[in-house]
């Protein structure tokens, strides 16, 4: 038994194997974890708990019960735009179809958007997601109202945005966001520009010092396609990563959202700042950005978690979706079968993910103390039968409707499939009535 001596316990999640995900990677066969508050207080054998009094039991009917999944990367209002421009490259995907269409938005459609996603993040198993967009008080507004936790940052551009206008305002609102949300248990504000190739010096160093201030993550999409990587070079004689050290903006605080054209010296320069890379394979393929040098990156010592960027490029937020292409793009890439076994990459959507988004000391494993953000797999499907290797059968063939119960911060979000904390029905036509005004 881990844990304390109190057997009174807000919640008991039984009758399951739990994939701790702790350094030892621990899985306890027929397991149960405790929760009192918004915290695990005890993780073992579900027979050691024959006796604590619990307000309330989930029962997880001998599937697998493991941390919540962590989106590293997304845009989540973009679930509106999903299916919108597709098969086109990146450049003309942003400059002629999702830039005018973001031009429509206002606070009301981000918060609709941004309710879809939550939605879908549920049902699909993840439990926190980092979300770079535009009205981001209504993102974090949606995602705290569904009982979601979020990293969220506006986004900032060299030029005007739909959402605050010119730049300064632009600061002026991410100051406001992290006044707002300090100390709350669910959501945190990070600094986030949107990119080298769409911010001036003067903005990302401005960016790096104001999230220093403050402790927050500074977020950023980095040489996702050559293209960006050759304006770049162009431009300021470095490329994209060189760049930024060149500015002084490299630092474990940083999340480098893609990192698809890396040269051997971009990767040494991300290992020696710390800086976190998340991965968005999907996305990366669907825009033939072209396929991260992961392997290399792990080699290396950088800190990884999976993405699925937004629905506009993904098409989806699911990561089970997202482990299985991660492990299975890097194989063929490299034609080596032993690369990102499933192990490594189930810990780049829990553990891993964690520390990627500064949280590693609250969530990402089912421990003791940390936070009570956890999910339930039923097993009891023909894809999922027999299991020899749970962790195998997570990444190669788990789907995320195969969730069955969803808890986050010790709330119960999702049980037995249902939602809990938002009306579905009205999620969806809401997202309809939004799509009248977004379709061109």
């Amino acid at each position: 038994m881990k844990g304390n001596s109190e057997k009174r316990v807000d919640l008991l999640i039984r009758n399951g194997t739990v994939l701790t995900m702790d350094k030892k990677r621990t899985v306890i066969p027929d397991g149960a974890v405790a929760v009192v508050g918004q915290s695990i207080t005890a993780v073992g054998p579900s027979a050691d708990f024959t006796q604590w009094p619990a307000a309330r039991t989930l029962d997880a009917g001998g599937g697998l019960i493991l941390p919540g999944l962590i989106n590293t990367h997304t845009h989540a209002a973009m679930a509106l735009f999903r299916g919108l421009a597709d098969d086109l490259p990146l450049m003309t995907w942003l400059n002629e179809h999702i830039f005018p269409a973001e031009a429509k938005l206002t606070p009301e459609l981000v918060r609709v958007g941004t309710r879809l996603a939550c939605a879908e993040l549920i049902r699909s198993g993840t439990t926190c997601f980092c979300d770079m967009y535009l009205f981001e008080a209504a993102v974090a507004e949606a995602a705290r109202q569904c009982g979601l936790r979020a990293v969220v940052g506006e986004v900032f551009f060299d030029f005007p945005s739909p959402n605050y206008g010119p730049i300064d305002q632009g600061f002026a609102y991410a100051q406001a966001l992290l006044a707002r949300w300090k100390n709350d248990p669910l959501i945190r504000v990070a600094i986030e520009p949107h990119s080298p190739y769409l911010c001036a010096p003067e903005l990302l160093t401005r960016a790096a010092s104001l999230a220093a201030d403050h402790g927050a993550l500074l977020v950023i999409h980095l040489s996702e396609t050559q293209a960006e990587v050759a304006q770049i070079q162009e431009k300021y004689k470095r490329t994209p990563t060189g760049h930024l050290a060149h500015l002084g903006v490299l630092s474990p605080r940083l999340v480098a959202c893609h990192a698809v054209v890396l040269t051997a010296e971009d990767i040494a320069l991300l290992a020696q700042n710390d800086v976190k890379v998340s991965h968005n394979p999907e996305s990366n393929m669907k825009l033939a950005s072209g396929v991260a040098p992961v392997p290399d990156l792990l080699a290396a010592g950088v800190c990884v978690g999976l993405g699925t960027d937004g629905c506009a490029s993904n098409n989806n937020l699911d990561l089970f979706g997202e482990m299985d292409t991660a492990a299975k793009l890097h194989k063929v890439q490299r034609l080596d079968p032993t690369v990102m076994d499933a192990a490594t990459v189930l810990a780049m959507t829990t553990r891993n993910a964690a520390r990627v988004l500064g949280l590693a000391h609250e969530i990402g494993s089912l421990e003791v103390g940390k936070r009570a953000d956890l999910i339930v797999v039923d097993t009891h499907q023909p894809h999922l039968t027999p299991m020899y290797d749970p962790v195998s059968h997570l990444v190669y063939a788990a789907r995320g409707s195969d969730v069955l119960h969803s808890v986050i911060n010790g709330q119960v979000v999702m049980e037995n499939r249902d939602l809990l904390t938002l009306d579905e029905a009205q999620v969806l036509a809401d997202a309809r009535q939004a799509a009248a005004l977004i379709r061109p």
